[in-house]
């Protein structure tokens, strides 16, 4: 199966675009799971097991894992397996280096950890990004506009009266040989997605920066997906698993996971009525 038959498959038989980040931060996590022998991997398994069913995908940020040193590292395996097939995998760890170098780390993410997707930065062009796409079965999510503020400090740039995010995402659709690459694109750039969307309609997206970081789901959807209202994976971290902090955290989550999809299946139908919007 395709990357892209994998994604497809997630978003319809899951009925969901979500994407639930799970950023582990240990100052952030309910107190009622510090006391467990691996804090990381009780609290974000129980986020899976309430959320798995209801969501298309799962973005483990690489960050708050290896923050954590070996105990980290091993809750992120033991997560990997918690995970049901059919719904997608993404390793949010922005790799990309030198050829010999990126071809270790895709084989790392996607061959020894299985992962479905990965994250990775352009920056250094198109060697250091290729050894990610050669599998059609594994998918990379190219960094294009991301939601961070200092987002503007470089992808802004113009490059012959263009910004350079737009360099890029003309790059990417040269690089995508094996129908596997998407582009990380904000939720908090309403006005820019788009022009992105028009510049790759049949690239998926991955669009952070709704719920914390107080991005557009409106635009997001309207703007972030592709004609029929599909090709996007509207992620939310923080917005979902710290919902609460008490021992209700994880149906907590389950209820914001549940909340999203009703917001976007009611905004996909007012673009296309053909969607019907959840009860």
């Amino acid at each position: 199966m395709t990357f892209m038959d994998k994604l497809r498959k997630a978003t319809t038989d899951h009925d969901s675009q979500v994407c639930v980040g799970l950023d582990p931060d240990l100052e952030l996590m309910p107190p009622c799971v510090m006391s467990e022998p691996n804090p990381i991997y009780t609290f974000c398994s129980e986020i899976i097991e309430h959320t798995s069913d209801i969501a298309a995908a799962f973005k483990l940020n690489f960050a708050f894992f290896e923050a954590e040193g070996l105990k980290g590292w091993q809750a992120l395996e033991m997560l990997l397996d918690r995970i049901p097939e059919g719904v997608l995998t993404i390793a949010d760890a922005k790799r990309a280096d030198i050829g010999n170098s990126s071809q270790k780390y895709a084989e790392s993410i996607l061959q020894r950890l299985n992962f479905d997707s990965v994250t990775v930065s352009p920056y250094m062009g198109k060697d250091s990004v290729e050894p990610f796409i050669q599998w059609p079965e594994k998918g990379a999510f190219v960094l294009a506009l991301t939601s961070n503020p200092g987002s503007h400090n470089f992808q802004h740039l113009q490059i012959s009266a263009r910004p350079l995010y737009k360099k890029v995402i003309k790059e990417v659709m040269k690089w995508n040989r094996h129908n596997n690459c998407g582009l990380v694109v904000g939720a908090t750039h309403p006005s820019e997605l788009e022009s992105v969307r028009n510049l790759a309609p049949g690239l998926p997206f991955l669009i952070p920066g709704v719920g914390a970081q107080g991005g557009s789901l409106e635009a997001a959807v309207k703007n972030g997906t592709d004609t029929k209202g599909g090709l996007a994976l509207i992620n939310s971290s923080r917005g979902i698993i710290y919902k609460s902090h008490g021992s209700d955290f994880a149906r907590a989550a389950r209820a914001e996971v549940e909340s999203l999809n009703r917001q976007i299946r009611a905004l996909r139908h007012e673009r296309d009525p053909r969607v019907e919007p959840t009860p």
